[in-house]
């Protein structure tokens, strides 16, 4: 059997769905194959870390003088705009933050099916 498409990995982690045949299959396959286990197990992790946060978790906006460093870095124009607004709402900012881990589990899901892409392409396999 292919390995499990980092995609169906993900919907294992959140547990979401309700199983079916492919779910069954797919754990069956990471049950023996120790890259897709660990795969699994850095999702679910990933995914009990956002399910667990607490709002005292969550970074604090950087001082002033930081956002004027980078914007002054980025644009060279003596109108930088300043930092952007506070967010005084908790569940806002538990939102914003929840949203920024499902963003950045995107990515490193992206990445991996590139990296896995390049991989079998280098091996002389078709994709």
């Amino acid at each position: 059997m292919a390995h499990v498409e980092p995609a169906h990995l993900v919907e294992l982690a959140l547990g979401n769905a309700t199983p079916s045949e492919a779910d069954t299959e797919a754990l069956r396959h990471v049950d023996e194959c120790a890259r897709c286990r660990d795969e699994l197990g850095v999702l679910t992790r990933l995914v009990t870390a956002a399910r667990t946060a607490q709002l005292v978790d969550l970074p604090t906006a950087p001082p002033e003088r930081v956002w004027r460093r980078i914007s002054g870095d980025l644009s060279p124009e003596p109108n930088t705009p300043g930092p952007p607004p506070r967010i005084r709402d908790r569940r806002r900012r538990a939102l914003l933050a929840l949203l920024a881990l499902a963003t950045a589990l995107g990515v490193a899901v992206a990445l991996r099916c590139l990296r896995e892409r390049s991989r079998v392409v280098r091996g002389g396999v078709a994709p």
